[in-house]
């Protein structure tokens, strides 16, 4: 998103009265961190005015200032049309969320997709606050009769637009923690070619009819931890695309959603690496899927070491389900392709709740076998209020095993092979 460049009288403004301001250098000499309130750089603070000019004059300040905090104070509400925050900055900075921020309701007001939080380290977002993209006071204004057209064709799918709340890119040792992030247009909270991410006790809410709003997208991103959050959105709760490794998530509450799911990967025979995920102490309701793996036909590279450890899911469709078949074309149909991202090692282990139409589905390719899959004391049983009756578990080249307590029995229905990996019909021809 294109950056909001505060004047230079702002800026000079800024600076005088931080320079000037007792009280504030006090309080840096007592506590060490230099707290910087957009209120002292000219934010109107009314829910209408732009302040977007204030918060990057803010954070041109701090960001030359080691330890500082730019503060959006509470029982305050913040316009803020897109702006991109950018480092590389002076280490421990903070952004202090403890108002509301308001991002722009009109799509038009939104650029092409870019980098609004880029090239930081040590950078923490924490607070009381809320921010909330406004996205269903557009949807249903797109729902107008004036808006017939927009809205059927879906709010969020304006040509080029594709708009998320929070992003970041190439940043490392990163901490989200306590806040809000409410009615994105798309995605939520995004992180693009990071390391070192760690995301507690956070709240995200959307409607679970809402499309394309993923609740966390981790793409090229490295060594993540997400622990003690709450996600209600229309998308996956967690979405892990290619380049990551070494995810961690744990106390994780999705309802509604689609999930936690892995791609899809491979589209347009892409290579797509992702390995060392663990999610445990899971609990998904009112949900499309429970866990997931995804990827597109053709695709090539691997999926491998993943874990799925207390699950516990609630009116969840598909609790349980690997798809090497993936297609979101709606009703154009996608070709059959020969190639697939390869999947070995995968790990079900206690696994309970209640499904709405099938326990488990594992749709492997011809071509690349599911490789050592792994079930233990998986128990599913239909949901009383399932819709349409059940249908019965898939395991469609799927190899592994069944070990404790299986139910249904037909969970169990994984292939046995005589050694770890089936041999493959084709050769592997990428890297990991």
């Amino acid at each position: 998103m294109r950056s909001s460049v505060a004047s230079a009288a702002l800026l000079a403004g800024a600076l005088l009265c931080l320079l000037a301001s007792p009280a504030l250098v006090a309080a840096a000499r007592s506590t060490g961190r230099t707290t910087l309130s957009v209120l002292s750089f000219g934010a109107a603070a009314d829910g209408v005015t732009d302040d977007a000019e204030a918060l990057v004059a803010a954070w041109q300040v701090a960001c030359r200032d080691p330890r500082a905090t730019v503060l959006l104070p509470s029982r305050h509400r913040f316009h803020l049309s897109p702006v991109t925050l950018q480092g590389p900055c002076s280490t421990k900075l903070t952004l202090q969320i403890d108002g509301t921020v308001l991002a722009p309701p009109e799509m038009g007001s939104w650029p092409k997709p870019s980098r609004p939080l880029q090239w930081l380290q040590d950078f923490s977002i924490l607070g009381a606050g809320t921010v909330d993209g406004q996205s269903i006071t557009s949807l249903q204004s797109a729902s107008s009769p004036a808006n017939t057209s927009q809205a059927s064709t879906g709010h969020w799918h304006s040509p080029g637009v594709k708009p998320t709340l929070i992003r970041f890119y190439s940043s490392f040792n990163v901490t989200v923690r306590n806040i809000r992030i409410t009615n994105s247009p798309q995605c939520h909270l995004k992180f693009d070619s990071c390391g070192g991410i760690k995301v507690k006790n956070i709240t995200i809410s959307s409607p679970g009819d809402s499309p394309n709003t993923d609740g966390i997208h981790l793409q090229n991103t490295r060594d993540v931890e997400i622990k003690s959050s709450t996600i209600g959105c229309g998308d996956d709760c967690v979405s892990i695309q290619t380049g990551c490794s070494n995810v961690h998530i744990k106390n994780v509450v999705c309802n509604p959603s689609h999930g936690i799911s892995l791609g899809g990967l491979g589209k347009d025979y892409s290579l797509a690496c992702v390995s060392d995920v663990v999610a445990e102490n899971i609990i998904v309701q009112n949900a499309l899927y429970g866990v997931r793996i995804k990827t597109w036909q053709g695709g090539v590279g691997s999926v491998r070491n993943i874990t799925f450890t207390n699950v516990r899911v609630a009116n969840v469709a598909t609790p349980i389900a690997i798809d090497q078949f993936y297609c979101d074309r709606g009703g154009a149909r996608c070709a059959n392709r020969t190639g697939a991202v390869a999947i070995t090692g995968v790990a079900y282990r206690r696994v309970v709740g209640t499904y709405s139409f099938q326990p488990v589905r594992l749709a492997c390719s011809d071509a690349r076998p599911c490789t050592g899959v792994t079930m233990v004391d998986v128990r599913l049983s239909p949901a009383a209020t399932a819709p349409g009756g059940t249908v019965a578990p898939l395991c469609w080249n799927s190899y592994g095993e069944a070990l404790g307590t299986i139910q249904p029995l037909g969970v169990g229905c994984l292939q046995r092979s005589n050694g770890y990996a089936m041999p493959l019909t084709q050769p592997f021809n990428y890297t990991c």
